[in-house]
């Protein structure tokens, strides 16, 4: 489709759009973009794409493809930059790359490319950047209606006195054994007590994994027999001897840790455990709880009580049949299995299109959404955990921090729409 075509086309329609100094060279991309998306695509050259951005009609725009090669090189400051305004517009960028030198590619992607395609293109492979690129939408439309839904939850943010509050129940239950649900909900719990620096949420982390939890060893705090203490007796447990057992994280933090001994899951009733949560929820803005990956007679009180409820799973089989066991027995009680948002730790990269492609067939044989896609953090994520450190204090830039402190910063921004509204 060329520029004259694109003039004839209903602007209004325009999802996506082509840009390179002369889209006329890469013909294959012409034909596999009509092919896709019919008449609902443009082609720009580099100096019509800055104008075109500053229109109303750009807003529509899905993704642009960008099309390079060797013969570009030496404009890839002006290319970055529209990368980079492309970004800023939460525009997705598939990067068609023609015999591009690896350091220009390399720079071309850390600028923000979302998704990259040599060309000539390989037979699908448009069609494949297009759907992951879509992918990433959904995931981030997903995130969004997760915040909204903790936003809509009243008396959060200090917007009443501790003791009056209603926070936001957020637990994390990993479909499995060494998942990663204690990291996410030890970083989580992190981020949101230190997403804004001025006026942060109050934030308390619930170890509710009685026998092995963790979340003490992750940020190297002792494990006190006062948790035992309070635990044995919660009916009588007031809002401040509740406080008392608690323990502060750099003064940002409060965390109720798993006993010094280890207990039974049973040891304390559905009665107790909705207790402790009421004087979590009523002290605090947010109340992030690690859940034992077991379930227990309590854990339906838990999903009840919750506003979000994370499910954290791998990709294998492992995840995929306690998944789909865990739906059925939800289904089985009619319980609001609706709650759980899947969160998939370690997920493929956007160029492991083989990954790709197992996640998606995984979601569609659960009959779930993977709202979440946590990134491999390497070898840093155990460092900081043997450390006793959040990542954002040992790997600010690690991915996987990165985007829970993406998340952490969706829920408070929509929490604070929701109050000034």
């Amino acid at each position: 489709m060329t520029s004259s075509a694109a003039d004839e086309t209903d602007v209004a329609s325009i999802t996506a759009c082509t840009v390179a100094r002369d889209v006329q060279k890469f013909d294959l991309l012409i034909e596999d973009m009509e092919n896709e998306l019919g008449e609902s695509w443009g082609d720009l050259t580099f100096g019509d794409a800055s104008v075109y951005l500053d229109q109303p009609d750009a807003e529509s725009l899905e993704f642009v493809a960008v099309a390079v090669d060797e013969q570009d090189e030496g404009k890839l400051t002006e290319i970055g930059q529209l990368v980079k305004r492309l970004k800023e517009m939460k525009i997705r960028v598939i990067l068609i790359a023609d015999d591009l030198s690896p350091i220009a590619l390399h720079q071309l992607l850390n600028l923000g490319a979302d998704d990259f395609v040599p060309y000539p293109l390989p037979d699908g492979a448009l069609h494949d950047a297009i759907e992951r690129v879509r992918g990433m939408n959904t995931q981030q439309a997903a995130v969004t209606e997760m915040a909204q839904t903790v936003a809509a939850q009243p008396g959060v943010l200090a917007s009443s006195k501790p003791g009056e509050r209603e926070g936001v129940i957020l637990p994390v239950h990993g479909f499995g054994g060494g998942v990663g649900s204690s990291t996410f909900a030890v970083n989580l719990a992190w981020e949101l007590a230190t997403v804004d620096k001025k006026l942060s949420p109050s934030v308390c982390l619930l170890d509710l994994d009685f026998q092995f939890g963790s979340a003490a060893t992750f940020l190297d705090l002792p494990r006190r027999d006062a948790v035992y203490e309070m635990l044995s007796d919660i009916e009588n447990t007031d809002d401040e001897a509740f406080k008392q057992t608690l323990q502060q994280y750099n003064d940002k933090l409060d965390i109720l840790t798993a006993p010094s001994d280890i207990l039974p899951l049973d040891f304390v009733s559905p009665q107790d455990i909705e207790r402790l949560i009421t004087l979590a929820q009523r002290n605090f803005d947010f109340v992030v709880i690690d859940m034992p990956t077991t379930l227990v007679q309590w854990t339906e009180v838990v999903l009840g009580m919750s506003q979000v409820y994370f499910g954290i799973v791998e990709l294998d089989l492992r995840s995929a049949q306690n998944a789909l066991r865990l739906i059925r027995a939800l289904k089985a009680e009619d319980l609001p299995h609706e709650k759980i948002r899947y969160a998939l730790n370690r997920a493929p990269k956007f160029t492991d299109m083989t990954g790709k492609g197992r996640a998606k067939r995984m979601a569609e044989s659960l009959d779930i959404d993977l709202s979440l896609h946590l990134p491999d953090g390497g070898k840093a994520i155990a460092e900081a955990c043997d450390h006793g450190v959040p990542l954002a204090n040992t790997a600010a830039k690690n991915p996987l921090r990165r985007e829970i402190a993406k998340l952490a910063q969706s829920l408070l921004d929509l929490e604070r729409a929701e109050i000034a509204a």
